[in-house]
């Protein structure tokens, strides 16, 4: 079993059972949760109960626990493995449970609780970006939202969902740099350590790149990207996503946690027409959509057309970055250029992100 450990917890997950079949479980559950825990095999002193962020108290200690007559507090589990204990019931309601958790059905279940009670909520924003054409940038205008972001001092992941696009680790040149990538998650379900997956990416400075690699093609599953989506909502201030034009399952999920779908439509008649049939197949209930309008030396379209055109409002509108290809080339990552029409724009975006939290 586990060995008790002395002293007042600090703060983390505390458990009270003599159990050591029960006790060993309750630390490989913490293990896979990320959550410090602490085995306790007798009823707590008053400090300990009251400082624990979670308090999980087995089912062969819950009378004595609640004998000691501790105030009730909120964060109190009661876990059993006997699922015919007919009292169990009964000493959560003298606890003060928030929930009895019968093991081994309810395992997943409380990974993702003892997750919940170290780890804050997801506070990131979350947008999603995509081209409403074949060609209109949107990977380059991901790419630079969330390096002008990262380099006011958010941190940021990149998520790349486009499996037939360029990869997101190209554009910003760390495809030689180690770290996870899609195929290396596509087991991911729950609740992830938050911690472990931002360490665990490429970055560059405080942004992390979640690409595809050069590998051969998977089929990723939704679950996985809801899974991974949420870790980082959870270990950054924002969160860009580089969708395909073709969504799919993951793609899908990953829409549902967006706060907001950037939609980059070249000033041009064909490629407004295309981000309409892209617009018309989105489910009603997603994020609210806004048009990014680029707009080159021939191009006719006003930007104000274009988002009338798709009745969507205008996010904002943008110039062709001058050599762009070149400096791609040269692995310089967009939005560096100080007066360059992809730093301005992010920089656009990024005021009125600041502007609208402020308002709320």
């Amino acid at each position: 079993m586990t060995a008790p450990s002395a002293g007042s917890p600090t703060h983390g997950v505390l458990a009270l059972t003599a159990d050591p079949a029960l006790g060993d479980e309750l630390a490989r559950l913490a293990a896979a949760a990320g959550a410090p825990l602490q085995v306790r095999a007798g009823p707590p002193e008053l400090v300990d109960w009251l400082s624990a962020r979670l308090v999980v108290v087995g089912g062969d200690l819950a009378r004595a626990v609640g004998q000691r007559g501790h105030p009730r507090r909120p964060g109190v589990l009661l876990v059993t493995d006997d699922p015919d204990d007919g009292d169990v019931w009964q000493h959560a309601v003298g606890l003060g449970a928030e929930q009895v958790a019968v093991l081994p059905d309810s395992r997943d279940w409380l990974v993702e609780r003892l997750a919940a009670a170290v780890e804050p909520a997801g506070s990131a924003y979350v947008v999603a970006v995509v081209g409403g054409c074949g060609g209109a940038g949107a990977s380059v205008l991901a790419a630079a939202l969330a390096v002008t972001a990262a380099g006011v001092g958010r941190q940021v992941l990149l998520a790349d969902l486009d499996p037939l696009g360029g990869g997101a680790d190209l554009i910003l040149g760390v495809d030689d740099v180690p770290g996870l990538r899609w195929p290396d998650l596509a087991a991911a379900r729950g609740r992830l350590p938050a911690g472990s997956v931002r360490d665990a990416l490429p970055r560059l400075d405080g942004l992390a790149v979640l690409a595809w690699g050069r590998g051969d093609p998977i089929d990723l599953p939704a679950r996985a990207v809801d899974a991974v989506l949420s870790a980082a909502a959870r270990a950054h201030d924002l969160v860009v996503i580089d969708l395909p034009r073709i969504g799919d399952a993951s793609a899908a999920a990953a829409l549902r946690r967006a706060d907001e779908l950037l939609v980059v439509v070249p000033a041009r008649l064909r490629a407004a027409a295309s981000a309409a049939q892209l617009l018309a197949r989105l489910e009603p209930s997603g994020p609210p959509v806004r048009a990014v309008v680029r707009r080159g030396g021939t191009d006719a379209l006003a930007a104000r057309a274009v988002s009338d055109a798709l009745g969507a409002p205008l996010a904002m509108q943008m110039r062709d970055e001058p050599q762009l290809d070149r400096a791609l080339g040269r692995g310089e990552p967009p939005g560096l250029r100080p007066r360059g029409p992809l730093r301005r724009a992010a920089e656009q975006w990024l005021a009125r992100l600041d502007n609208g939290h402020a308002a709320a």
